[in-house]
């Protein structure tokens, strides 16, 4: 185990093909929104390395661009480490991401048919046995899958640009909630499902809402349970 808290292996080697610092950039970001590197972990250069199979100037590049979007902070005479977010910065950016997965959902019951009903009733399948067989990581993927599902179907082009956003530090604040959250999440999603089936735009709204805001709420109150 390394001090980056990566097990041996755990991290495939990037391929060489294409811009290699986009490749260390999108891969250290994947680590960090997974949570396989946690927040306030600190990130040594020559290990990051290693794990990847390239040097280390790439790796400085990328850690650079992920201090300058807040993924990451660079602290002087001490080295990078992996940005622990506030309440509040958690708070404003799922309260953003309910308005925006809101009216997604509005406009999905306004304009989906059979198929993108078909594709939601799938994703939502694959959810509900993800949480039984336990896999959180599975979880995480499908929850972020059916929401971008949802927001496809909404046929906004603007809000989902928006959506795409904020979609990876949602899914940085849904981790350490979704085995909370559990099965009542995908209820909800079943919830929604029926109602933009029906149609009701109204309905939607609402259940998409609370929705989130059970996310929301989840998360704040997670070290007290």
């Amino acid at each position: 185990m390394l001090s980056t808290g990566l097990p041996q292996g755990a991290v495939p080697r990037l391929e060489r093909p294409g811009p290699l610092r986009e490749r260390v950039y999108e891969a250290l970001l994947e680590l960090i929104t997974t949570r396989s590197l946690q927040p306030g972990q600190h990130l040594v250069e020559s290990e990051l390395a290693g794990h990847l199979g390239v040097s280390r100037q790439p790796v400085r590049e990328a850690l650079q661009r992920l201090n300058t979007e807040g993924w990451v902070d660079l602290r002087p005479a001490q080295g990078a480490f992996v940005h622990e977010p506030t309440e509040e910065e958690a708070d404003q950016l799922l309260t953003v991401r309910t308005l925006l997965e809101a009216e997604a959902a509005r406009l999905a019951a306004a304009n989906t048919g059979t198929a993108g009903i078909t594709a939601l009733d799938e994703l939502c399948t694959q959810g509900e046995q993800a949480v039984a067989d336990g896999d959180v990581d599975q979880v995480v993927t499908l929850n972020a899958a059916f929401h971008a599902k949802v927001m496809e179907l909404a046929g906004n082009v603007v809000l989902a640009e928006l959506a795409g956003q904020v979609d990876r530090r949602v899914r940085w604040y849904y981790t350490p909630v979704a085995r909370q959250r559990g099965s009542q999440s995908w209820i909800e999603h079943r919830e929604l499902i029926a109602a933009i089936a029906e149609r009701d735009e109204q309905r939607a709204t609402d259940i998409m809402r609370a929705h989130t805001e059970h996310t929301r709420k989840t998360y704040h109150q997670r070290d007290r349970g």
